[in-house]
């Protein structure tokens, strides 16, 4: 008997292990792309194209190209017209490795070694950056002369990209709107699909089992497909009643429909799976359903409350698509989403604007998550199991 109670321990144990690591592995996966996308936003954007973000702390090689000193600052020495100068503006910085007078060459020669242009115009950059370039005849132009070269660039780290980011014209305005859209979308479906749960979980009416039916079924919708045929019914009823048709009533009512489905459905598995002695107790005490609801029923369903609410935040808070149909692109209507994408399409591939934005957008959201984290895993799961 002890040698089996030892053995039970001893698989519980080694059980619990298991369920341990495989949580560890999982948040490693959901955090890893995070902190890359926080580190790469406080890159220099000549780093975050050179070398990835794991390597962000150890010095990179990168190969770049500036001009020299133009010539009017050339001065004659032994006989020859010299330009010297150095690579860095601040000299030392970095290490030069090699050098090039072509882009199709920018590695053509080492650091240190004297390079012949042809008719006795010559090149030597030493590794520290300094150069010197020489030439029996005097320069001329304008401009100094295009060199390649590849250093050993050092990390470096900057605010410059969220400066550019969170700086811009309607940034601000944008993030407000956001919130405008956000909240009452999350709060307006959680009010209605609870009474509506209570109801197809508690409640016995004709049509109970059609109505959870076709809830499931709508599930299924994608929402691309039921979306401009909601615009056409809320522009017709807009119409009637003399309702704008882009205004925030619209897109609530719009989110509302695409997650009270989801909602309906999460909220009734959990309800349906309360102690059926607490709701009979309740009744028997003279206990109305409203009262059931508001004092029991509730106050128990919170952690899937606040589930739902995180899956419907961060569902609100990163569409555009919506956003852009029912809201409108202007710039008093248009949300964070759809900003930081106008900033993005105007600056083309910049990768610090890209990072940079997408980590502002994902703030909101993650300080939401953290705050009803405790409750997200249990009102997803206490729905499956049963009360006593």
């Amino acid at each position: 008997m002890a040698q089996a109670s030892g053995k039970s321990a001893g698989k519980s144990f080694f059980g619990r292990f298991g369920v341990h690591l495989a949580v560890l592995f999982f948040v490693l996966i959901w955090t890893l792309p995070t902190i890359g996308i926080l580190v790469t936003s406080l890159r220099d954007k000549n780093q975050i194209v050179a070398s990835g973000w794991w390597t962000s702390f150890s010095s990179s090689m990168q190969t770049s190209a500036t001009r020299l000193s133009p010539p009017s600052s050339q001065v004659q020495k032994d006989g020859k017209f010299v330009i010297e100068g150095n690579l860095f503006e601040t000299p030392g910085s970095s290490a030069v490795s090699a050098f090039g007078t072509r882009s199709a060459q920018p590695t053509e020669f080492k650091a240190g070694d004297v390079a012949d242009l042809k008719d006795g115009v010559t090149l030597q950059v030493n590794a520290d950056g300094s150069y010197v370039f020489a030439s029996p005849v005097a320069f001329d132009g304008d401009n100094g002369r295009r060199v390649y070269y590849a250093a050993t660039m050092p990390p470096k780290f900057t605010t410059d990209n969220y400066n550019t980011v969170l700086l811009s014209e309607g940034i601000g305005r944008s993030f407000l709107n956001s919130l405008t859209v956000t909240i009452p979308a999350t709060i307006i479906p959680i009010m209605i699909a609870a009474f509506a749960a209570y109801a197809l979980a508690w409640m016995r009416f004709p049509g109970r089992a059609l109505l959870i039916a076709v809830i499931i079924g709508l599930l299924v919708v994608p929402l691309q497909m039921a979306l401009i045929p909601l615009l056409e019914l809320y522009n017709g009823v807009g119409n009637l009643f003399g309702v704008p048709s882009k205004t925030y009533l619209g897109i609530w009512l719009a989110h509302t429909g695409f997650g009270l489905p989801f909602a309906i459905y999460l909220l009734r598995s959990y309800m349906a799976g309360l102690p059926r002695e607490l709701m009979e107790s309740a009744r028997i005490d003279g206990a109305s359903d409203f009262e059931i609801f508001t004092k029991i029923v509730l106050p128990l369903s919170f952690p899937v409350l606040a589930s739902f609410a995180i899956f419907q935040f961060l569902w609100v808070w990163n569409d555009l698509l919506v956003a852009m149909v029912f809201l409108g692109s202007g710039n008093d209507q248009l949300v964070l989403t759809g900003r930081l994408n106008a900033l993005l399409g105007s600056r083309g591939g910049d990768w610090e604007i890209l990072t940079t934005s997408a980590f502002i957008t994902i703030i909101v959201p993650l300080l939401v998550f953290f705050s009803l984290q405790r409750y997200f895993v249990r009102g997803l799961l206490a729905g499956s199991v049963k009360g006593g």
